[in-house]
């Protein structure tokens, strides 16, 4: 399982620390399928970048990340080269164009298990199977990355990441820039490669929930570097208790609704900069039921069984 406690990554600058994580707690049990959501710039990313490697930008000021009872050692690259791939593995943002265009993708798949003293044609049987349960030939080895389509282009870095049956696979925006028929055929993927043992856990990141909808067991939704409510994506669906997660819930369009019957609702304003974030709740300027007391952080903390949410007004309807 994974554990995160109190993680705090900040990115420096010339005009001082970008608070992109601050004091992030959860966990993620084995089998568990979850969903990060929220609007751009909330720390989505830099949550799944910091799980993995942190980038020459990146600080890590606090806190811990433990993968099956291992601390990881987030802030040291070269210590992390043994776990990344076998234990932890990444599907990155614009993962599309990821791949090396001078590659064939099975030469690109050999050197990748080579850095890992693992033997292609030892491995090769298994791509195969892996390749054929998400719809592709084995042709596909044959082929420079050009030759693919997005959505297979998609489904070929799943199974490479997922090759050497990591502990946890995190998915940045994996359904972003497909179309419909490819989104459900990577989403679809996803479950089937937990289902299969090929992973134990995973975190899906995107600002689309209805894309977690389909595939999280649960969903976590940030805003501005900090966690605003985390519930079994039903629960999400049908019953969120924060303001924010209400209005990103509300900008869902409806299957079925016609034009004029259903107006879709925007959040105003925008959110705060992180290298001067507000005191307090983060979300109050934008809230619609912020009081007095939201000038004081609110804690992220359990109403319901298995509902967490960071607010003081939880209770408060705000329709």
């Amino acid at each position: 399982m994974l554990q995160v406690e109190n993680l705090k990554v900040y990115y420096a600058t010339l005009r001082g620390d970008v608070k992109a994580l601050d004091d992030v707690t959860f966990e993620i049990a084995d089998g568990e399928i979850m969903g990060i959501a929220g609007e751009s710039g909330c720390g989505k990313t830099t949550l799944g970048k910091a799980l993995i490697r942190l980038d020459s930008r990146m600080r890590h000021r606090g806190g811990e990340v433990i993968l099956d009872g291992t601390v990881l050692p987030i802030d040291d690259t070269s210590a992390m080269r043994k776990f990344r791939y076998r234990d932890i593995s990444l599907i990155p943002q614009y993962a599309m164009s990821a791949m090396n265009p001078t590659r064939k993708i099975g030469r690109m798949i050999a050197d990748l298990v080579g850095q890992h003293d693992v033997k292609y044609k030892d491995i090769e049987p298994e791509l195969i199977r892996r390749l054929e349960l998400v719809g592709l030939s084995p042709e596909v080895l044959k082929r420079y990355p050009i030759e693919l389509s997005g959505g297979m282009k998609q489904r070929v870095v799943l199974v490479l990441a997922t090759l050497l049956n990591p502990s946890l696979l995190i998915g940045d925006e994996v359904t972003s820039a497909l179309d419909v028929t490819s989104q459900k055929a990577v989403a679809r993927a996803l479950v089937e490669f937990r289902d299969h043992g090929f992973v134990k856990s995973m975190i899906v990141i995107t600002h689309d929930i209805s894309v977690l909808f389909q595939v999280a067991d649960t969903i976590l939704v940030m805003y501005a570097g900090q966690l605003a409510e985390k519930a079994p994506a039903r629960v999400i669906i049908d019953n969120p208790l924060h303001p924010y997660t209400k209005m990103l819930i509300g900008a869902l369009p409806r299957v079925g609704a016609r034009y004029g019957e259903a107006e879709l609702t925007g959040i105003e304003g925008r959110p705060p900069s992180l290298l001067n974030p507000p005191e307090g709740c983060r979300f109050r300027d934008r809230c619609p039921i912020a009081t007095a007391q939201c000038l004081q952080r609110p804690e992220f903390k359990e109403v319901a069984p298995g509902h967490e949410v960071a607010c003081w007004n939880w209770e408060v309807p705000n329709e």
